[in-house]
């Protein structure tokens, strides 16, 4: 019996060992939800596909299979039907970050906050990923939690480097408590992101006209209305500026252009140039019941005509002038499955995708809008913006210059692929590119800022000084390039415009205590002694306790002979920073020479030295009478032998 028993257990254990499992015991939910945490990292579209296509097959009914179909319901605008699936793959998996965190995101699209919070605070407790601290920090400033607030936004821009959306909302909570020159450093990071960001154009303005500096602030919109020129916020700003300064003719035509009284058109030829038109617009606003009625009408005629390419072309126009994307998504792809010729029906569809994070599928559909209408320049510039936010140089390259030969008059993309070229460390197509900004735009600060950079990096220390001069005329307050220019005068050994350049910035920040200091070491250096010591007195009377400027002062004092003060100084520096050698070696010197009553010293020295000469005199004078001594017994001693 027992040998019965082994021969019937060795064919299971075969069986078993081979793989063979008679559907019994086999679990791949777990392989395919590891697989999940993976799709992340894909970018090509037909892998992402495949990915999918196994995470299916390995568990179709499970958390992983449910959580995939809610991708590909995202995909196709079915937010419903995501959302649906996300919920049951966490009834499956409570513990699943990814569903919890893009369920979150869903819901904040919906506007459910508060369920919204809920998930992707589930997501983020196990996955830092920026898109659910992004939306978690923009619920979070929509309730003024605005540390944690701030905090999301941070933990987001350290990936979404690309996304001027973060910035700008860091930069409005800045502006809600107070620091307005922390906002303007993240409006600023905003326009680096999207030099066409509305948001932080007018951010910036508004923080100029906060502070009445009106000409700053008009420039600013000026670059917001190149952006934007249907933003008739942009148009009645400058023309509240313009009144402000007394030019009631360009405040009227910026009035005319912001829809306050007669109409645009009706401005003479000889007024001043109109705005630029918008590059696509959609469909003209319109009341609401006479937009339900023109969709109405649409959808009857499509269901009269189901393959009316073009009824599908204006619905998806309608729609997305209602802001219902959802609806308008799908008319545009009932018109791109009808093999729509319209290159704008693919560009508007791209950027809905955009809109939605759904960037592969943007990019999809923009080449379409391109390999229509090649023209397209709008569709070639959102390309090319996605391709450089997702490190694919070479083709934002190509794509930012075939917009450029489209619109060859447009600083902010030359600028754009200038500074592509420079992260390239291209750095001579980067020069080109900045001097191309510059051609049209000879006071862009950025752009002479950044070419002045790289012609200091090549060497070329008069063109780099030359554009940092540039910098300043416009922007007086900028220290980096102060900092720069002193640096190159430096090396140049230009001390004249060293010293200019240092009395301009004390001057312009007078309270800061380090550029007293500064100034007072050139003119230290000058051996402009008087002024050096001013310049140092006034950082101390801001900061006593600077160890630089005492330490600075007292080798100062020592220099000119005026010990008791350098004393003084040098103490003063090391008791403010004991770390500070310079002024330890500098007191050493001053005890080993400094002595308040040098002639009774030098006197007792004196007579030390004469006793010491007169006991030498007199050893010497026994040695040798004790030598003669000898001497005269041998010679006694010898002459009686003898």
């Amino acid at each position: 019996m027992p040998m019965i028993r082994s021969y019937l257990a060795l064919p299971c254990a075969v069986l078993m060992l081979t793989g063979f499992t008679w559907g019994l015991g086999s679990d791949n939910c777990p392989k395919a939800l590891e697989l999940t945490g993976k799709l992340g990292a894909l970018h090509d579209e037909t892998k992402v596909r495949q990915a999918e296509a196994e995470i299916l097959s390995l568990c179709p009914d499970g958390a992983a299979g449910h959580f995939v179909t809610a991708l590909q319901f995202e995909r196709v605008g079915n937010l419903d039907g995501a959302i649906a699936e996300y919920r049951k793959a966490l009834q499956l998996e409570r513990s699943f970050p990814l569903a919890s965190g893009n369920l979150g995101l869903l819901y904040a699209q919906k506007g459910m906050n508060d369920e919204a919070s809920v998930e992707l605070a589930r997501g983020l407790a196990s996955i830092s990923n920026p898109k659910y601290h992004k939306a978690m920090a923009l619920i979070l400033a929509e309730r003024k939690v605005y540390p944690l607030a701030i905090y999301h936004f941070n933990e987001a821009g350290r990936e979404l480097t690309g996304d001027a959306g973060v910035f700008t909302g860091l930069a409005e909570i800045y502006v809600a408590i107070g620091q307005q020159g922390k906002a303007l450093e993240e409006y600023r990071r905003a326009l680096a992101a999207d030099p066409n960001s509305e948001k932080a154009h007018l951010g910036i303005a508004s923080i100029y006209l906060e502070r009445n500096d009106l000409n700053k602030a008009l420039d600013e919109l000026k670059r917001a209305a190149l952006s934007s020129p249907q933003n008739r916020e942009i148009h009645l700003m400058m023309a509240d500026i313009y009144t402000r300064k007394g030019d009631k003719k360009q405040a009227e035509y910026e009035r005319l252009l912001g829809g306050k009284g007669k109409t645009a058109s009706a401005v003479s030829p000889q007024g001043p140039p109109p705005a630029p038109v918008a590059a696509k617009p959609v469909a003209e606003a319109r009341p609401r019941a006479e937009l339900e009625k023109a969709i109405e009408r649409l959808k009857a005629t499509i269901k009269e005509q189901p393959d009316a390419v073009a009824a599908y072309e204006e619905l998806g126009n309608l729609y997305r002038s209602a802001d219902m994307d959802n609806e308008a998504i799908a008319a545009y792809k009932g018109a791109v499955y009808r093999n729509s010729t319209s290159s704008d029906v693919y560009l508007n569809l791209g950027i809905l995708y955009e809109k939605r994070d759904m960037l592969d599928e943007a990019v999809v559909a923009y080449k379409q809008a391109v390999r229509v209408k090649p023209q397209n320049a709008d569709a070639r510039l959102r390309l090319a913006d996605i391709y450089l936010n997702r490190g694919s140089n070479a083709q934002a390259v190509e794509q930012y210059g075939e917009f450029l030969k489209l619109r060859p008059n447009s600083p902010d993309i030359q600028l754009k692929l200038a500074r592509l070229f420079a992260r390239n460390k291209e750095t001579n197509l980067a020069i080109e590119g900045y001097q191309a900004v510059l051609k049209q735009s000879p006071e862009n600060v950025d752009a002479n800022r950044e070419i002045a950079a790289l012609y200091r990096m090549k060497g070329l220390n008069d063109k780099a000084i030359e554009h940092y001069k540039k910098v300043l005329e416009q922007q007086k307050d900028d220290m980096d390039t102060r900092n720069a220019l002193v640096s190159l005068y430096v090396k140049d050994k230009r001390y004249d415009e060293i010293t200019d350049l240092l009395k301009g910035t004390a001057e312009l920040f007078p309270d800061d205590p380090n550029n007293h200091y500064k100034l007072g070491l050139i003119y230290d250096f000058k051996k402009d002694y008087d002024d050096a010591i001013a310049s140092y007195k006034k950082a101390l009377a801001l900061k006593p306790d600077h160890a630089r400027a005492l330490n600075a002062l007292g080798r100062l004092y020592l220099k000119t002979g005026r010990l008791t003060e350098a004393k003084e100084a040098l103490e003063a520096a090391k008791k403010a920073d004991p770390g500070l050698e310079e002024a330890s070696i500098l007191l050493n010197n001053i005890r080993d020479e400094f002595n308040p009553e040098p002639h009774k010293i030098s006197n007792k020295i004196g007579k030390k030295s004469k006793k010491s000469k007169s006991k030498k005199a007199k050893r010497t004078k026994t040695s040798k009478s004790g030598k003669s001594a000898k001497s005269d017994k041998s010679k006694t001693k010898t002459k009686k032998k003898h």
